[in-house]
Order: structure tokens, then sequence, then C-alpha cells
């Protein structure tokens, strides 16, 4: 049996993998020069590969897809998956927030050791080629560099092509269209786990951009979550800021503008800090000396002056500021910055993972749609997608 797959990043290189031990052929065709790039791209944070929290709570982070993704991250949760991140010689281990990352931090030595095992397994992987659809008879067509096109006719295929995030790692969405020619219902495209733009002063963006807000709570929608976020010269981005991506999003879309909130000290309560900030204070002292003394950091006491316009003359009420600092978000960064793809390929066009308008074919990763926040959750779920598109495929074939 000769099995096409169509994209080099870990679901399709999962559903490779998968295929090969059950027996297939399979040739994966990739568009870029090199595979995974965008996986290597997520390596230069460390590689999160998936996270240790308990399966429903893990499960939850995928919102409205979750109950559909449900059997898929079942059968292989992410145990199976530190699992075999063990098995290519690649130890992990869970950080103190629950994630888990292989002890190397980075993405090359995971792949390396993935591409020399499916190359044992026979897997053949074509570089620069680009899936323009199907032809008139049921082929699939590539485009090679410099234009020759082939048509190849596989047994079964199993798209993974991404979604439309970061086009230029080679996920650019080309394949919507392709797909709504041949009836496949989508949704559409949105950016996931994004920055946001926030109206900084001059003055505030010349300062602090670049800089980390550290051991804060962000709240929006009555949800609070720990995380850090990062001022950016448009916005706000960070680990925090994606864990509220989605409902902040849809909100701006709705109505225009956003407000999150920031608790800067989330470990204490309104009145243990407006004694501390008493306690810090001296006669004559500026309101600026005073949250210095009182542990306050200068982009703190910053973002105080842009939310609040606070005067450093005023300290009645400082404390229950410092612990609700309201941020305005305008626009959402777009897909060309997003970290990951809302939209895509709905289950409502699948029986399983193999496309009910399109016969033999079967999608896996960021086409199909759900979304997920950072912290593990966006790799689960392309590498389980992967494994159960394949299975399907095996069964179909009874391999």
């Amino acid at each position: 049996m000769k099995i096409a797959v169509v994209g080099a990043g870990p679901a399709g290189l999962m559903a490779a993998e998968i295929l090969a031990q059950g027996g297939a052929a399979v040739t994966v065709y990739e568009r870029m020069p090199t595979v995974g790039r965008k996986f290597m791209m997520a390596g230069r944070g460390g590689l999160n590969l998936t996270h240790s929290e308990d399966f429903e709570p893990f499960l939850a982070r995928y919102g409205a897809a979750a109950e559909g993704l449900r059997p898929v991250l079942e059968a292989f949760p992410p145990a199976a998956l530190t699992a075999w991140a063990e098995g290519l010689g690649q130890e992990t281990f869970v950080g103190t927030s629950g994630r888990v990352f292989p002890k190397a931090l980075k993405a090359s030595p995971l792949l390396r050791a993935w591409l020399a095992r499916l190359a044992e397994l026979g897997v053949q992987i074509r570089t620069r080629c680009i899936w323009r659809g199907w032809d008139e008879a049921g082929a699939l067509v590539f485009e090679a560099e410099g234009g020759a096109r082939e048509a190849v006719r596989p047994d079964a295929t199993v798209l993974a092509l991404g979604g439309a995030s970061w086009p230029r790692l080679g996920s650019d969405g080309g394949w919507a269209g392709l797909l709504q020619g041949r009836g496949v219902d989508l949704a559409p495209f949105r950016p996931a786990n994004m920055g946001f733009d926030v109206p900084w002063s001059e003055v505030f963006k010349d300062r602090f951009a670049g800089q980390p807000i550290k051991g804060a709570a962000l709240t929006f929608a009555r949800r609070r979550i720990r995380g850090e976020a990062m001022v950016a010269a448009y916005g706000l981005e960070g680990g925090g800021v994606y864990a509220h991506a989605a409902t902040l999003r849809d909100a701006i879309a709705r109505d225009g503008k956003a407000v999150l909130y920031l608790d800067l000290r989330p470990d204490q309560t309104e009145a243990a800090l407006a004694k501390r900030l008493a306690d810090a204070r001296r006669p004559g002292q500026s309101l600026a000396n005073t949250l210095r003394r009182a542990g306050l950091s200068p982009l703190e006491t910053g973002l105080l002056r842009e939310a609040h316009g606070v005067d450093l003359g005023e300290f009645k009420g400082l404390a229950q500021k410092i612990k609700g600092v309201p941020l305005t978000l305008t626009a959402a960064q777009g897909l060309v910055r997003a970290i990951s793809t809302a939209g895509g390929v709905t289950l409502a066009a699948l029986d399983g993972l193999g496309l009910k308008a399109v016969p033999d074919t079967y999608v896996a990763g960021e086409m199909l749609d759900w979304e997920a926040p950072t912290g593990g959750y966006l790799l689960q779920a392309c590498f389980a997608t992967g494994v159960a598109a394949a299975r399907q495929v095996l069964a179909a074939r009874r391999l």
C-alpha cells in the first residue's frame, strides 16, 4: 500500500512513522527545502512538547474542540508523547509549571533522531514539492522546483499542511481553496496565541518595549491566570496573554476593544499591600520613590501611569490600583505574527479524521479547526492527530 503524506511538520512526520510501522510504503512531500521548520522554531523556546496536568483539565484547554478531540488525545495522551520522545533517546523533564521538555531544551537532537528512524522504516521524504491539488483523474499534483509538475496516485493521502500562521515557515493556508473546491467545509482562519495592540504612550513604549512583566495574574471575563507578559512596541504578548487570546480576540471582534486586568502583586492581599506601601512612605517623599521602596519596578510604575493616569502625588487607593491595572486592547495581531491558527477543516467535515467529501484523504495537525494555548497543548494535538489519521488509514486498509 502506497501512502502520500503532504506536509513534513510534527503531524505529517508522525503519521508517516505510524504508517510505515504498519507496513505501508510512505512518501512525505514538503514544500520547503527542509522539514519541520515550525517545529524547529518552537524549539528555540525550549521545545515544550506537552503538559503533565491531569487529563480532564488538559483536555479543557482545547475549548470548543475539546470533545471532538477527546478520542484522539485519549488514544495518544501526553504520557505517550513523552514515551515516544524518550524512545528516540531524548530524555524529558517536567518543569515547575508542569510543562514537559526534552532535557536538551531544543528541537534539533530530537528531529535528527526522528529522521533517522523514519529512514530506517523506509519513509521517503521529498522536499521542494508544492501540492497543487488534484487533476481531473483524481491524482495528486505536485510542482517541483523549476515548475515541473508530477501526478501521484497513492492508495490514500494524509494532509498535514499546517495552518496559516508564520507563512514564511511554510504554513500559509494556501490549501484552503483546494479543499473548498472539493466541497470540504472550512471555518475561517483566525490568529491564535498572538499579541494584542495597546495604545502605549511614546514615552512608555520607547522606555519599556521588550521588557517582561513577571509574576503577574491576568484576568479577563472573570478568568484569572498566572503568567508572564511582555511589553512590545505594538502592545502586549507572552504566555499569560496567549492563555486569554481566544476570548480576547472574540471580544475585540464583537466590541471593538477588551480590557485585560493585571494584578502586579497576586500573592499579596490588598490590605497587606496597602500596609507595605504605608511602611515604605516617608514624609516629603515622592510617590515614585514610595513605589520603588515598596518593591515596584520602573516598568510596573510605568504601567500604573499608563493605565490609571496615576498622579505621582496621589497615594489614596494605590494598593487597589496595583492589584487591578486595566489595559485596553484594541486589536489582535494578525496571522503573520500569530503562533498558531484557529479555523480550518471543521470537525463536521470529517468522519474520524477522514474527509467526507474526498475519499481516501485524511487530515491532521493545525489544518483542523481547533486551538489551544501555548504550554505543550499545540504540539500534543499535532502529534496525536497525526497518529490518529495514520491509524485510521491502516484500519481502513486492514493493515
